[in-house]
């Protein structure tokens, strides 16, 4: 074999198994906890019509300008697998792809194979990016997530100028999350016109890959309402989603977060500064302008959503673009941890991006024990710049481990419970398709999300599924209304009447609220099912 094909066989392997780390191990990942609650639904709909058919979530549908359904419909058909294995292996892939996106951008800085893995190992460990709730390795494989990881190695790619790969790997992010690209784009055009770069292929990627898009918006089955660009929201729009999505409106938690992005943007800046001169010039501009794009996201948002009232933005959401004032501090600040002249610098920009993947709020009261995780990392590092070079990706290795257990971070709980799985396989077994239920005692809770993906049963309303009330105006009225419905009623016997009119067939409460007067036909040690209907 060549020996020059042992080194990328190698660093492909490691960049497998890292991705691998990040899946099982660190940050992890999530199935039904989160926007896949509302994906799974819509997924099995269009793979099966008659499935979930009077759901709320699967009739107005918000898939259209993607091709996120298309693929995984086809790689479910290909390969045999269900939505949960289907998506689980698309998630991996994109996240290989990430990882290898930020070992690309560390040897474009200079740094060798094991500096460079360091990097990437260090970003694998995740963040979250507060207030506009959104990460750097996403736990659920939703579109954004996917889109997240192509979009990095576009990065990647670019600073070692392979404008062909980049606009390859950019046009499939395009095709599954349009709106998470949209900083390459901008930073790819200041790259073409003031550095003259050959980047034509990428642009023309980016035209075939919008045609697609458009084509499969134009032939989405399903579609109940259309997404509305160009209008402004009403006041019962504001209303429902200042409720259901406060994250996007940024008057609701500035004061609390602006000044986290304030210092993060000032680290970044301080770190680009001393690594400034390894930097490509396509690294630069991403490495400057992202994070300013980033930091400018929040009054553009606040101008155009809460004056203007553009019924586009929530759609958009730009302020996630603030996830790349975090990644790149969390870049730069390890190039700058590699670069540094002496150790004490070394090891305060180490600690630095060991400490992030183990906040939400950086500001908040922190453990010591969090602070010692952090620090002895960042010495262990430091001191493994002056031995064999080896070291540096033994202890990015070791960091999957030393953050869930030495500093017992938890990135989230498990909401997979024996009852709530065992409900569904009853609903699904003994009741018929087309079966509506409710969750009344529910409140803000997840369980009738997952019991709407397992049972493949219609759920009335859940907190959950409000999700999409940022894309579709009659969605969000309707939510709106069954929500309102659902809160004012409760759970007792007088509101059965009500349930029954709207078709309702079965209630599902929770065992310390037993509906009086009558017998459930199912239960288990935390809930019970009523039947409402003949």
């Amino acid at each position: 074999m060549n020996v020059a094909v042992v080194p990328r066989l190698a660093v492909g392997a490691a960049i497998c198994g890292l991705a691998l780390l990040t899946f099982f191990q660190f940050p992890g990942h999530t199935w039904l906890q989160q926007d896949t609650q509302i994906y799974a639904p819509i997924l099995e709909h269009l793979r099966d019509p008659a499935a979930l058919d009077r759901d709320l979530v699967v009739q107005y549908p918000h898939v259209s300008y993607t091709l996120y359904d298309e693929l995984t419909l086809g790689i479910r058909s290909l390969t045999g697998l269900d939505f949960e294995h289907t998506l689980g292996l698309e998630q991996i892939v994109c996240r290989a792809f990430e990882i290898w996106g930020i070992y690309l951008l560390a040897t474009a800085a200079g740094l060798d194979l094991w500096g460079a893995l360091l990097v990437a190992s260090i970003f694998s460990l995740g963040a979250m990016i507060a207030g506009p709730s959104v990460l750097t390795f996403e736990y659920e494989p939703t579109p954004r997530a996917l889109a997240i990881g192509l979009l990095f190695c576009g990065l990647g790619l670019t600073s070692h100028k392979r404008y062909t790969a980049a606009g390859i790997v950019m046009a499939a992010a395009f095709l599954i999350h349009p709106p998470s690209t949209v900083p390459f784009w901008i930073a790819l055009a200041f790259i073409s016109f003031q550095h003259r770069a050959k980047s034509w292929p990428a642009w023309l990627a980016c035209a075939c890959a919008t045609i697609g898009v458009l084509i499969a918006a134009h032939v989405q089955p399903g579609l109940r309402e259309q997404q509305e660009f160009f209008t402004r929201l009403t006041p019962q729009q504001e209303e429902v989603q200042r409720m259901r999505t406060a994250y996007n409106w940024i008057s609701i938690w500035w004061r609390d977060l602006l000044p986290q992005y304030i210092v993060l943007y000032a680290l970044g800046i301080l770190a680009y500064q001393r690594v400034r001169q390894y930097l490509p010039a396509e690294m630069r501009v991403f490495s400057t302008l992202l994070p300013a794009l980033g930091m400018l996201s929040m009054p553009l948002s606040y101008l155009l959503l809460e004056r203007l009232k553009w019924a586009l933005v929530p759609q958009l959401q730009p302020m996630r673009v603030l996830l790349f004032v975090t990644a790149f501090t969390v870049i730069l600040a390890s190039l700058a941890a590699l670069k540094a002249p002496n150790i004490l610098e070394s090891v305060a920009w180490f600690a630095l991006v060991f400490y992030i993947p183990m906040r939400v709020q950086l500001f908040d009261a922190t453990s010591l024990r969090l602070v010692l995780t952090a620090v002895g990392l960042a010495a262990f590092a430091a001191a493994a710049l002056r031995l064999p070079r080896q070291t540096l990706l033994i202890l990015g290795v070791l960091s999957f481990f030393y953050l869930p257990g030495i500093a017992r971070v938890s990135n989230y709980p498990d909401l997979h419970t024996p009852e709530i799985a065992d409900l569904s396989r009853w609903a699904r077994d003994n009741t018929p398709r087309a079966a509506m239920f409710l969750f009344p005692d529910a409140g803000h809770g997840l369980s009738p999300g997952l019991f709407r993906a397992q049972a493949l049963r219609a759920v009335y309303v859940d907190w959950k599924s409000g999700g999409q009330v940022n894309y579709l105006k009659d969605f969000a009225g309707e939510w709106r209304t069954r929500w309102t419905t659902m809160n004012h009623e409760g759970y007792g016997p007088a509101a059965i009447p009500c349930y029954r009119s709207l078709g309702i067939d079965y209630l599902v409460l929770q065992r310390q609220h037993p509906l009086a007067g009558a017998a459930p036909v199912y239960q288990n040690s935390q809930y019970a099912a009523y039947r409402i209907t003949e």
